[in-house]
């Protein structure tokens, strides 16, 4: 932990002296080409834990560079970080996240904080409650939400930096912070957390787009039951988030079912759309390069879907035991990343 808190302390000092005099050798200020209204984007939120154990990141020659630098030359112009309350060896708290945030917002790069509102992995299997919340009444927790979500989005706001979307919850197909919040048990209660985050969220940055963000974006009836659910229950949102985690075998289905679905939610509820997570095995590049031309290139093309961030691109020899980045195991990106390009 010490060594953490060291390796954080210094990234972030590095932030605040960047900010001061607003020079950085590491991290240019300006993006190197005209960023476009439609978000190409990566979650990079292991990145800096895996280069405090030295991992490195190469571009196709074989130069090593910045990881955020590398993505950005790929076309990226987003960058998605997640939030954990406390987390037991401290990658993705607060200060975790503005040393990453600080540095996509040096390279120009669009932003969005991702709230679990968990101290660990927050998904469709888990909405475990932060342990400082379990013993909390639900006056409580709401309480706990929104100070937890005004406390990191200032934090971010006092180094000068404005995320364009926020997400109130990661995956929340059946609700968060259970049992309280569990949608299918309660769905009322579920709404009402939700909105302390999506009020929390506007009192620090009101123009910032609030998702609520689901699982299997190719499945329509999750996402009918959950919007239907929270509309009848006064739930507050801006955008629906969406996973689509396809195989070789089965992206075309996947994609087709999963725009079928974007163009469903934009008619239904009047709202914007965003693949928040999307990603395939690494060593399957050339099938992942085709399922994201398609998918990006589509969903582009549909009013009110807002862009594609792929989930931790930049993992390398099945990182943590995690096989879909877009990285081969030399720190090179595979040909799956030229999809971001085009």
């Amino acid at each position: 932990m010490q060594f953490i808190n060291i390796f954080l302390s210094a990234l972030l000092s590095l932030g605040a002296a960047a900010c001061d005099d607003d020079k950085s050798p590491s991290f240019p200020d300006k993006p190197t080409y005209e960023m476009s209204g439609f978000a190409k984007g990566a979650d990079v939120s292991w990145v800096t834990e895996m280069e405090s154990v030295g991992t490195k990141f190469y571009d196709a020659n074989g130069k090593q560079t910045e990881c955020m630098t590398l993505l950005r030359d790929y076309g990226m112009n987003s960058i998605r970080l997640r939030v954990w309350v406390n987390p037991e060896k401290g990658w993705c708290n607060k200060s975790d996240v503005i040393a990453k945030a600080w540095r996509a917002n040096k390279l120009g790069m669009h932003i969005m904080i991702d709230f679990h509102y968990s101290d660990s992995w927050a998904d469709p299997g888990q909405q475990t409650k932060p342990a400082a919340w379990a013993g909390m009444s639900m006056e409580e927790l709401k309480v706990a939400v929104a100070d937890h979500t005004k406390d990191v989005l200032q934090a971010l706001k006092d180094k000068g930096i404005t995320p364009e979307w926020v997400q109130v919850g990661n995956e929340t197909g059946n609700g968060m912070l259970w049992e309280d919040g569990k949608a299918a048990d309660n769905m009322k209660q579920y709404a009402e957390l939700n909105n302390a985050g999506y009020d929390a969220v506007k009192s620090v940055f009101s123009d910032a787009k609030v998702i609520v963000h689901l699982q299997e974006g190719n499945k329509n009836g999750i996402f009918r039951w959950l919007f239907d659910g929270l509309k009848e229950n006064g739930g507050k949102w801006d955008v629906i988030g969406m996973s689509l985690y396809p195989e070789s075998a089965t992206w075309q289905t996947m994609n087709s079912d999963c725009l079928n679905n974007i163009k469903d939610m934009i008619t239904r509820y009047g709202c914007e759309v965003m693949m928040c997570e999307v990603g395939m095995p690494w060593n399957e590049a050339e099938a992942c390069k085709a399922f994201l031309t398609d998918l990006i290139t589509k969903s582009k093309s549909v009013d009110k879907c807002l862009g594609v961030f792929y989930w931790e691109p930049q993992c390398i020899n099945s990182w943590n035991g995690y096989s879909k980045g877009a990285f081969d195991n030399t720190g090179k990106p595979t040909v799956a990343m030229d999809a971001f390009k085009e």
